[in-house]
Formats: C-alpha cells, sequence, structure tokens
C-alpha cells in the first residue's frame, strides 16, 4: 500500500468546471421534489430526529487515516464516516439520524465507471466488447475490493454487530461498496480531478496485472476454445457437492475434457462455481501446453 508521501500532489489552484445553472434549462428542483411527494406510495411522513454528532475523537480517527494512509485532507470528514457506514449500522442505531452510504456509493459507482471508460476510450483502440470487458474486469466486486483491504480502512466500517458476523460474500459486498461510496465522497469533497487520482491510483494502476493473467476474458469462453483446438472437445461441468444452510449454499463442481478432470471450483451460484472451475481448467492448459498452447483471439495491444 503506497503511503502519503508516494501519492502525487495536487495543484493548489484547480480549475473546476462553472457551475451549471439549472434556471437557464428552466429545471426547478422544488417543483421535482413537490411532484415527488405528490406521487410518492408511502405518505406517512417520518418524525425528525437529531442528525448524529461525531465526537471530537472520531472525526480525528477518520481524518488522521485519510490523511496519513489516502493523502486526502476532508474539509468535511463527515462525508467519509458516511461512506464507511452501512445500513445496517444505521438499522442499530435508530435514536438519531445517521445516514449509510448508499446514495454516495450511488453516485461513486457512476464515477469510477466514466473514469475508467474515459481511461479505455483514450488509451486503447480495442472494439467496443473487449473495452467493455477489461472494464467489467477493472471495477467488479473482487477488484474494487482488494483495493479497500490495500487502502486499509476495513476496521473503520461501521457495521452492525450482526452484520459482522455475516458470511465472505456478504462482507466482500460490503467492502466493495465501501469503495464507491468513498470515492463519491472524494468527488464532493475534493472534487472530480482528486476523484480521478484516487480511481488511477488504486484501479487503473491493476490493468497491466489483468491483461497479463488475461482475468478480464469469460473463463468457460476462453476453456471451450483451448479444450476444443487442443482436445477436440467441448466441456461438461457437473456439480459434485453442495453444502451450507440454503441461504448461504455453496456448490462445487468439476470440469471435464474428454473424458479427464480439468478444474474444479467452487462458488455460492453454479455459475459461479463453474466459472472457477473453468478458470483452474485454463490454468491446467496453461501449465502443460506452454509454448504450445493455441491461438484463441488473444489481444496484440496496439501502442
Amino acid at each position: 500500500m503506497k503511503n502519503a508521501s508516494s501519492i502525487q500532489k495536487i495543484p493548489k489552484k484547480v480549475v473546476m468546471e462553472q457551475e451549471i445553472n439549472l434556471a437557464d434549462y428552466q429545471i426547478n428542483i422544488a417543483d421535482i421534489r413537490q411532484h415527488i411527494d405528490e406521487v410518492a406510495v408511502n405518505k406517512t411522513k417520518k418524525q425528525p430526529q437529531n442528525a448524529e454528532e461525531f465526537t471530537a475523537d472520531t472525526k480525528a480517527l477518520y481524518a488522521d487515516f485519510a490523511k496519513e494512509k489516502m493523502g486526502i485532507e476532508f474539509k468535511d470528514i463527515s462525508l467519509f464516516i458516511t461512506a464507511l457506514t452501512h445500513r445496517s449500522y444505521v438499522n442499530e442505531h435508530k435514536k438519531a439520524h445517521i445516514e449509510h452510504n448508499e446514495r454516495l456509493e450511488f453516485l461513486g459507482d457512476a464515477i469510477l465507471e466514466l473514469v475508467t471508460s474515459d481511461f479505455l476510450y483514450r488509451n486503447f483502440t480495442e472494439p467496443e466488447g473487449i473495452m467493455t470487458a477489461w472494464r467489467s474486469a477493472l471495477v467488479r466486486t473482487e477488484s474494487i475490493g482488494r483495493a479497500s483491504t490495500e487502502i486499509g480502512y476495513l476496521h473503520l466500517i461501521r457495521l452492525s454487530k450482526g452484520e459482522k458476523l455475516g458470511s465472505d460474500r456478504t462482507h466482500a459486498s460490503i467492502i466493495a461498496d465501501c469503495f464507491e461510496a468513498v470515492t463519491g465522497a472524494i468527488y464532493l469533497d475534493q472534487g472530480y480531478l482528486r476523484a480521478k487520482q484516487f480511481i488511477y491510483q488504486h484501479i487503473l494502476t491493476k490493468m497491466d496485472e489483468i491483461i497479463i493473467n488475461e482475468s478480464w476474458r469469460d473463463s468457460k469462453s476462453y476453456l471451450q476454445e483451448l479444450a476444443q483446438k487442443t482436445d477436440g472437445a467441448t466441456p461438461q461441468y457437473h456439480v459434485i457437492k453442495e453444502e451450507g444452510p440454503d441461504h448461504d449454499r455453496v456448490f462445487s463442481v468439476n470440469v471435464v475434457v474428454a473424458g479427464h478432470i480439468r478444474g474444479i471450483g467452487s462458488g455460492h451460484s453454479k455459475q459461479e462455481a463453474q466459472s472457477n472451475a473453468a478458470a483452474e481448467g485454463i490454468k491446467y492448459y496453461k501449465k502443460h501446453l506452454g509454448n504450445q498452447l493455441p491461438a484463441t483471439g488473444r489481444l496484440t495491444l496496439r501502442k
């Protein structure tokens, strides 16, 4: 993980885009809000609650982490705290009005996709389908969840006691959602440029790794190409084990090519287990064929 000293410093004077005047486009937010209230299914108005107040120690804890580990000095540290607040924590603390991170996640998700798409479009000339696969690999749950882990703020995520004891799959989703929410918080507090730099530092630096490992490719399609060109056979998938409760089921699947098991994978759905088994099958062919690996439409990146 990079420390604050290795993070590129931002010029003090940053030219920001001029604010849009909604009146120029005849957009009236008050009217829109009124119409939302008029068509709302749930007409019950919630009783006003006191907004959450953070102690000086809490603010210092989050501010120090952001400055020392992320190189960011938040003007409004409550945005960063909210970005790391899960809905379950709110449900467990109903006496005060606590905001969870889902709105920031919504915003950060859009910024992450925009920055990633812009990066790919400007630097590569591959077709839309290829760039879409690259983008998916860069911003999928596993990728952004790993970024959260590398940054190191997992101990700052506010969860309910029950959620802390949840499944690994649930935790992976929560951690990934936090990265998007933190991106949204940085955008609101520091501006688009700083949010863009955050994404470059923690996500787009993984681009070369994704290309080398070919993790952007659909593993089942890739294995099928390898199997047909090497063994003249189509992979067959078989569920070999199911375990765990219904709400957290784990499937184990093997993939067989020409009568030989080429990989075994597990997952919380049959599709996930098949994909993981296919990935193991690809490793088998790469290991045993080496330089004799057949061509399967592998890309040559244009410089």
